[in-house]
C-alpha cells in the first residue's frame, strides 16, 4: 500500500534508502523535511538528519494514491461543502468602481484588507476616479497610503497606473487579462481579482497566501509557484467558479485552517481533506 501524505507532498512520491525500517512506506516530497509514516500503527514522524524520529504534529490520513478522476470529483465535493458553510463569501474589499478595486488591491499587498479598508475611504473622497488619481503630488498621496507598508512604491504604481489608464484607455479600467496586466503595479493576481469581481468575468484563480496553504493541503497541486498553481486549479474546477473559489478558499483558511494550528476538528471537509488530523 503507498501513503498519500498530500498535506506535505501532494502525492509525488518520494523512494526511501534500503536502511529504512521495512513497515515504513514514503511518498511525497520535499527540500526540507521528510516524513516516515508507520503503516501499522499509523503514526506520522519526522525524521531528522541523524535518523531518529520524532512525533510529527499533524497525524496524516492514509489513503490509496489519488487518481485525477478521484481528485477532481472530490474537489467539486469541496466546493459544494465551503459554498454551504461560507453563503456570504465574497471579495473583503471596499470600493466602488473596477478603478477603485485596482487600487484598493494594489494597496493589499503586504497589507490586511482590513487596513486597506481603513484607507481607501479618504484615498477614494480625494482621488475617485484615474484621472485624479493621474493628477495627484505624489507626496500627498504616500501620506494617505502609509499606513498599508511600502507607500512610496505603491504610490508610484498607483500613478503610473492611473496615468496610463487616463491617456491609453480612456480613463476607463480595461476589461482583458493582457491590457490589465500590462499596467504598473498590476499582474495577473491583480487582474483577476479585477476582472473576477468588478467585471463578472473568469479568467483565472486568484492564488493569494491563504489559497496556496488550502490548495496544498486539500491536495489540490503540489506546486508552490502561484502561476503553476493557479494552473492546477484551473484544470480542477469549472471556469464559472473560480472568482469565487478563491473566495471560499481564503474564507475558510481565515476562519478554520489558519497556517499554524489549522482545527480539523471544525473543518466541513475534514472527512475529504488528506491532511486532516481528525
Amino acid at each position: 500500500m503507498k501513503v498519500s501524505c498530500a498535506w506535505m507532498f501532494a502525492g509525488r512520491d518520494w523512494q526511501a534508502p534500503p536502511s529504512f525500517p521495512a513497515n515504513v512506506e514514503w511518498t511525497g516530497k520535499d527540500a526540507v523535511v521528510a516524513l516516515r509514516c508507520d503503516v501499522t500503527s499509523q503514526r506520522v514522524f519526522r525524521a531528522s538528519s541523524k535518523g531518529d524520529l520524532s512525533p510529527f504534529p499533524f497525524s496524516l490520513a492514509l489513503m490509496p494514491r489519488e487518481s485525477k478522476k478521484a481528485r477532481k470529483e472530490r474537489a467539486a465535493c469541496v466546493y459544494e461543502h465551503l459554498a454551504h458553510e461560507y453563503p456570504d463569501a465574497k471579495c473583503a474589499l471596499d470600493y466602488g468602481s473596477p478603478f477603485q478595486l485596482a487600487v484598493a488591491t494594489i494597496l493589499s499587498a503586504q497589507c490586511t484588507d482590513v487596513r486597506v479598508n481603513m484607507v481607501t475611504p479618504e484615498l477614494f473622497r480625494r482621488f475617485p476616479d484615474a484621472p485624479s488619481l493621474a493628477a495627484a503630488d505624489q507626496a500627498e498621496l504616500e501620506e494617505l497610503i502609509r499606513s498599508t507598508g511600502f507607500f512610496r512604491n505603491k504610490a508610484r504604481s498607483l500613478l503610473g497606473m492611473a496615468r496610463e489608464v487616463t491617456e491609453d484607455h480612456g480613463g476607463e479600467l480595461p476589461r482583458t487579462m493582457k491590457e490589465l496586466a500590462a499596467l504598473p503595479g498590476i499582474g495577473r493576481k491583480t487582474a483577476n481579482v479585477v476582472l473576477g469581481n468588478a467585471f463578472g468575468i473568469d479568467e483565472g484563480v486568484v492564488v493569494d497566501t491563504h489559497v496556496k496553504r488550502l490548495s496544498g493541503r486539500l491536495g489540490f497541486t503540489a506546486e508552490t509557484n502561484p502561476d503553476k498553481i493557479e494552473r492546477d486549479l484551473m484544470a480542477l474546477f469549472s471556469r464559472e467558479s473560480w472568482t469565487m473559489l478563491a473566495h471560499l478558499l481564503i474564507y475558510h483558511g481565515r476562519a478554520v485552517c489558519p497556517a499554524r494550528r489549522p482545527r480539523c476538528n471544525e473543518c466541513a471537509v475534514s472527512n475529504i481533506c488528506p491532511s486532516s488530523a481528525v
